[in-house]
């Protein structure tokens, strides 16, 4: 549990002393502390003193005994009416007052932790004097210019001006400040940069120094609290990431771990050059750091099952700015269910669950008629819903019972109305369904294993509802046994079937397309335009007063997560009849009814066949090879019988290869250019050939000569493939053509070709792959975009700018889910074919010419001659395969996956087969 988490930690730093930072308002930072005694005076004489520590901030003074049993005092500066050094006074030089002492008179206080009870602040009314003796005498006159400058920033009329003045101090603190290198871990480090920042925890910001040396980051605290200074370890940092604080890039979160939401460090520079540069050089000492890993990275793996949808979910938050640190920007999950009277809960009933294609605000529809309303009549800029779906009320509403400090900071010294808080998992759905501004969403904790929040552990009073109920844990509906049993039970629906099949549409709401804009109002989930990112610049603001007001409002109200994707988010692929466990997608993603037990069919041996050769990739060995060409082959096509293979070359002949005697048996030449590919068709009885000549060729292997010519094309053609007597064949003259050959019974020896689609691009389509089913077609062009057309209507889903350069191979998934490409910029691209969407980029060192697929694992010729195989959704080669001299042009693979053939510009073909 982030928030949890992060707290224990810093009770960890805190656990000497009951003072935090959390004691002081929001916007406050807390400058210095000084050893003293409060002098409190009986009848006048009588005189005790307590012994503590007296802490200067930029809005109060606070006093912390070190007796336990009394309370914290805090004295707000605004409140104050006098600070003075009474030993400077001339009515003060015959009372007998000690050196060193510092007399404010205050019309209010506040105690607060007696006994170290976290419990709402008691409030001290009244003029009063309090009489602190430091234990240095030296440094009275410091603090009380200190005090000084302080009171008059607080006693300004404008909170403007206030910030302004306090932001000047602060700044000529730090500026006569810096770094101590004696708190570097290592003499010999390498200083590479200094600068100032703020520390980042919930509610509050410490300022101080960076550092980064050749080894670790640092941050002192100015005040030396709660440290005296934090390290991270730069070879532990697995993450870094730019932030959005304040509505302003300043921010910066790192990580050391893979997948906690818990950063260790989140630091807010006064610079965004600072932040940048100190991003640069963090990333730069990383050996395999994720830095500004793009949402893409998560999508397939979310797809694939590789990562949960509590994974995904916090992936996102984190991508979009959210951060536990950050409690205007705490990250976001959904309501899931909507059953919470029954007494067990059905995760099978659809009506379970709660509909995620709509935000909060539009599940009740008398209610959004309401607002719907209002919006009409509204004037400009117009909005659906007067309050956020997160915001720090909202995330401190959940958490109060583990995190009560935080409420008292953020309220003020106060918890909410017991009437008010989180009282009922049952109530405060019904309260988001029917209230009139309550839209909230969930937090993480929702959907982790830490119950803590739900149960009142810490005997708190959170007072007394008008029922006069005490509110203590919170009720849990019927069907949870316990808080543990509940969270369950939310962990069981959140990666439920049906979860699965509609989160899309909740991630398009918050993350997506329908986010913003136009799609936003259809969707009713418009929000204030100051929720959203770029809604206003604060570096247009000259008002300091009007700045601040700003900002408060904002980070007060909540904050839209960054918007992520501005097309349909994917859908997750749910396993419908077989296991997730499966490797292949093959076996994944059946449609057909389950046999029966016991009637395990021959498709079913097959695709268990083909999970255990993928599964096997990477034991492929290689069992011959033989230089038949004299340019680099280009296509490979293999009979039924597997007794003949044939390949194609840029030396302009087709070559017939007998795997039985190891010998060539033909060698064909049908003109004195290149050919760019060739396939058999059914029956072994013909070899199709394209070629750059513009023309295809058909090669009569009975008969051994050329059987026919077909001249479509105006340029060379690049890739052809067959299915159910059609022949599709792509060309450099930006077209892919559809021919379908009349039956040779109708026409005599000959065959016919009547073209029946014309699928029309803008630039040369260097390759063509047809889907298992033949139902979809993806073409790739010279210009890096990517085309797939529905062939059963020849219309175009979709127009991808995919790729820098030449696409070189791209293929689908055996179940059409996805397309993978590669080209000229080097990369291996996944796309999404219902929406289009670039799911997963993967970088190589250098380039692929062609690969083969299973929708996990990829086999590739590489540009060095080597077969790589590749874990597609986790981004990594996983092993390196010796093969050609030079580039790997081309690939064929047999049906069961466990046969390879390869060719390349070394002239030669090879043949591999996997060894268990």
């Amino acid at each position: 549990m982030a928030f949890i988490r992060k707290r224990r930690q810093e009770q960890q730093l805190y656990s000497k002393e009951r003072f935090s930072l959390l004691l002081l308002n929001l916007e406050e930072y807390y400058f210095e502390q000084h050893t003293a005694n409060h002098v409190l005076k009986k009848n006048g004489t009588d005189r005790r003193k307590v012994r503590g520590s007296l802490k200067i901030c930029s809005k109060s003074v606070i006093f912390e005994p070190d007796e336990i049993s009394r309370p914290i005092i805090k004295i707000p500066l605004r409140d104050c009416i006098k600070i003075e050094a009474p030993e400077d006074n001339e009515r003060n030089l015959f009372t007998g007052v000690t050196p060193g002492t510092i007399s404010i008179i205050s019309n209010q206080a506040f105690l607060t932790k007696e006994q170290n009870i976290i419990a709402p602040f008691k409030t001290e009314r009244g003029k009063t004097e309090y009489v602190f003796e430091l234990d240095v005498p030296g440094k009275v006159e410091d603090v009380i210019h200190a005090l000084h400058q302080l009171y008059r920033a607080s006693h300004l009329d404008k909170l403007g001006d206030q910030a302004a003045m306090i932001t000047a101090i602060l700044q000529s603190r730090l500026a006569r400040a810096s770094f101590d290198k004696n708190r570097f871990q290592n003499v010999s480090e390498t200083l590479h940069m200094e600068c100032k920042a703020e520390m980042v925890t919930p509610l509050v910001t410490n300022p101080g120094h960076v550092c980064i040396t050749d080894t670790n980051l640092y941050f002192q605290p100015l005040n030396g609290y709660p440290k005296p200074v934090v390290q991270v370890t730069l070879h532990s940092v697995r993450r870094i990431y730019k932030r959005r604080h304040g509505l302003l890039p300043l921010g910066l979160e790192v990580f050391c771990t893979e997948n906690d939401l818990c950063s260790d460090i989140y630091l807010k520079f006064y610079d965004t050059q600072d932040r940048d540069d100190v991003y640069f050089y963090v990333a730069t000492y990383l050996e395999n750091h994720v830095a500004e890993q793009a949402a893409e990275s998560y999508m397939l793996q979310w797809q694939r099952g590789r990562i949960s949808n509590y994974q995904y979910l916090l992936h996102l938050n984190n991508l979009a700015d959210r951060s536990c640190n950050d409690l205007s920007q705490y990250p976001v999950f959904p309501w899931i269910i909507a059953d919470y009277s029954s007494s067990e809960l059905d995760l099978t009933k659809p009506e379970t669950f709660r509909d995620l294609s709509k935000p909060i605000g539009a599940l009740n529809k008398e209610r959004l008629e309401r607002l719907l309303e209002r919006y009409r009549e509204m004037p400009e800029p117009k909005f659906m819903y007067g309050s956020h779906y997160s915001s720090p009320g909202y995330v401190l509403f959940y958490l109060v019972r583990v995190a009560p400090e935080y409420m008292l900071c953020l309220q003020n010294g106060k918890f909410d109305h017991p009437d008010r808080m989180f009282n009922s998992i049952a109530e405060t759905w019904k309260n988001c369904l029917d209230g009139a501004t309550d839209f909230k969403e969930l937090i993480p904790e929702f959907y982790e294993n830490d119950s803590s929040f739900l149960v009142n552990n810490l005997n708190l009073d959170l007072g007394r509802t008008q029922g006069g109920k005490m509110v203590e844990n919170v009720e849990l509906p019927p069907w949870a046994s316990d808080a543990d049993d509940f969270l369950q039970k939310s962990r069981d629906a959140l990666e439920s079937q049906y979860v699965s099949e509609h989160l899309h549409e909740w991630i398009d709401l918050v993350f997506g397309y329908k986010q913003k804009g136009n799609e936003a109002v259809a969707a009713q989930n418009v929000f204030h335009p100051l929720t959203y990112e770029g809604g206003v610049d604060l570096n247009r603001i000259m008002d300091p007063n009007e700045r601040v007001a700003l900002l408060t409002q904002i980070l007060e109200f909540g904050q839209t997560p960054k918007q992520l994707f501005i097309t349909p988010h994917p859908q997750r692929i749910v396993p419908k009849f077989k296991s997730l466990s499966c490797a292949s997608s093959r076996s994944i993603f059946m449609t057909e009814p389950p046999v029966s037990p016991g009637e395990e069919s021959f498709e079913d041996l097959t695709e268990e066949s083909i999970t255990l050769a993928w599964n096997n990739i990477t034991k492929l060995k290689l069992e011959e090879q033989h230089k038949i060409h004299k340019g680099a082959v280009t296509g490979i096509a293999v009979s039924s019988n597997k007794s003949s293979i044939f390949s194609t070359s840029q030396d302009s002949t087709l070559k017939m290869f007998s795997a039985e005697s190891k010998m060539l048996q033909r060698s064909v030449s049908f003109s004195n250019m290149a050919l760019s590919s060739c396939l058999i068709l059914p029956g072994d009885t013909t070899v199709i050939c394209s070629s750059w000549d513009n023309n295809i060729y058909f090669y009569s292997i009975a008969f051994g000569r050329r059987q026919d010519t077909l001249i479509g094309h105006d340029d060379a053609v690049s890739k052809i493939c067959w299915h159910n007597d059609c022949l599709y064949s792509a060309s450099w003259d930006s077209t892919v053509k559809v021919w379908r050959c009349v039956p040779e019974e109708l026409l005599g020896t000959k065959k016919h070709f009547e073209l029946v689609a014309e699928l029309e691009h803008d630039v040369s389509v260097n390759t063509i792959h047809l889907n298992d089913v033949h139902t979809l077609l993806a073409s790739g062009t010279k210009e890096g975009t990517i085309s797939i057309w529905d062939i059963t209507t020849a219309t175009m889903l979709h127009q991808l700018t995919c790729h820098v350069g030449t696409v070189f191979d791209a293929a689908f998934s055996p179940d059409s889910r996805h397309l993978l490409s590669t080209a000229e910029d080097g990369y291996f691209k996944v796309t999404d074919v219902q929406t289009g969407m670039t799911i997963s980029s993967m970088a190589s060192e250098q380039l692929q010419r062609c690969f083969k697929w299973d929708g996990n694992t990829i086999l590739s010729g590489s540009q060095s001659g080597e077969l790589l195989v590749w874990d597609i959704v986790g981004g990594k080669i996983v092993e390196r395969i010796k093969g050609h001299t030079g580039p790997v042009t081309s690939m064929w693979m047999n049906e069961q996956c466990n046969n390879i053939i390869t060719g390349g510009e070394d002239k030669q073909i090879m043949f591999w087969k996997q060894q268990y």
